[in-house]
């Protein structure tokens, strides 16, 4: 008998029989809130009608079309279809099936195209397990530990975590800044740099999202050095933020690569970066393929999220809930102390845990999790030390969700303070 490996950890105790919206069934029947939507991928909720019509008719017409064998018509439809949501200078796509395999792509397409061989990345982000991705990655050790020596070339500089580090956002923001251009004076000269590699918002790193004019910064610097900026949208992008992408809060701010995937299907293996063609054709032949990228099931699903997030208002939806859970958060953490942060953009909330002394409690946020998973609520932590509960609910999720979920949190809380 074989069985999973022993490395995988549950976060939650349930073995989910069936999904429906915003809630899991497992296999009693138990019903649950779902707000992590499978760490944001089921971005119009589990098992939308729509997108399982969508899928159902492509398994009967064509399962697998290996794209650089044959060209099949979802993956060309996607491909233009996601002309319309992509930034318009951004008119080339190149299809994958994970996050981590889109940032690699991203970052060898960068540095085929400049001849440059550094790649400075940000404290805090994840972008992926697998040895590339791995390299850019600092949200936590368990990423990184225990399989080196990972990919070279990669350069750290801070990112603007204003609550870690005691100051406002303006002076936290202005500091990075500086250290940056310091880093790009000493051990990252700007010269050998291919790209700057940021999350609008970091996810695994603690739900802590980029101050528009950080943003505005790196682009700055990246147009002055020649640098080419890229957006990890894998957890931002398809309106979990209240914006189609999140890096659409900072206005005249337009990434020259674009990395998607997680809510880009619905739950199908998908991914992708976005590109100007005229970059896109820098990419060297044999540089871009792969067996299952651009998967026509996968593809057809996109294309009825897609249809979902438009005719459903799934945007202008993440936005108001967003908001709304964002303030019942900031509620119950106003009745205890240890939530001592609550921060976010649309429907991406993290309830930081720290102790009397402001150091962080990570066992506070193990039994407040543990608590809502035992009260019906599902929920994820994140953040270096683990002490940042996060809630992912999906799009689709409405007002009286919302307000259930936070009804469910505070006790939560209060049970496991």
């Amino acid at each position: 008998m074989a069985r999973l490996s022993p490395a995988l950890k549950q976060a939650t105790p349930v073995q989910v029989a069936r999904g429906e919206g915003v809630h899991l069934y497992d296999t009693d029947g138990r019903r649950y809130l779902d707000f992590t939507a499978g760490i944001g991928v089921t971005s119009t909720g589990h098992c939308h009608p729509r997108v399982v019509a969508a899928a159902q008719e492509q398994v009967a017409t064509l399962i697998h079309g290996q794209y650089t064998t044959v060209m099949h018509q979802p993956l060309l439809r996607l491909a233009d279809r996601l002309g319309d949501v992509l930034p318009p200078a951004l008119d080339s796509v190149f299809f994958v099936n994970s996050g981590s395999e889109a940032v690699e792509a991203a970052v060898r397409l960068a540095r085929q195209a400049t001849g440059r061989q550094l790649v400075v990345a940000f404290d805090g982000g994840f972008h992926g397990r697998t040895m590339g991705a791995a390299a850019l990655t600092t949200s936590g050790a368990k990423i990184r530990a225990g399989m080196g020596p990972l990919m070279g070339g990669v350069a750290f500089a801070p990112f603007p975590y204003a609550f870690r580090y005691g100051w406002s956002e303006d002076e936290t923001v202005a500091f990075c800044l500086r250290e940056l251009d310091r880093l790009l004076l000493t051990a990252a000269p700007a010269a050998d740099v291919a790209a700057f590699v940021v999350e609008p918002v970091l996810g695994e790193g603690g739900y802590v999202p980029a101050p528009p004019a950080f943003l505005a910064g790196l682009r700055e610097r990246a147009d002055a050095h020649g640098v080419l900026l890229v957006a990890d949208e894998v957890q931002t992008g398809f309106g979990r933020t209240g914006r189609f992408w999140g890096h659409e809060h900072t206005p005249g701010v337009t990434p020259d690569i674009i990395v998607t995937a997680k809510g880009l299907a619905s739950g199908f293996p998908l991914s992708a970066i976005a590109a100007p063609e005229a970059l896109m054709a820098q990419a060297w032949p044999g540089s871009q393929g792969g067996t299952y990228g651009g998967n026509a099931v996968a593809c057809a699903a996109a294309l009825a999220t897609l249809d979902v997030i438009e005719d459903e208002g799934l945007v202008a939806n993440a936005a108001e809930q967003g908001v709304r859970l964002l303030e019942g958060c900031r509620k119950v953490a106003a009745d205890h102390p240890r939530v001592a942060d609550v921060r976010g953009l649309g429907l991406m909330v993290g309830n930081e845990f720290c102790g009397p002394d402001g150091a962080p409690d990570a066992a506070a946020a193990t039994r407040a999790h543990a608590a809502a998973a035992d009260r019906g609520l599902l929920l994820l932590t994140c953040g270096p030390h683990g002490n940042v509960v996060r809630m992912i609910p999906p799009l689709v999720v409405m007002a009286e969700q919302v307000d259930e979920a936070v009804a469910l949190w505070a006790d939560a809380v209060r049970a496991g303070a």
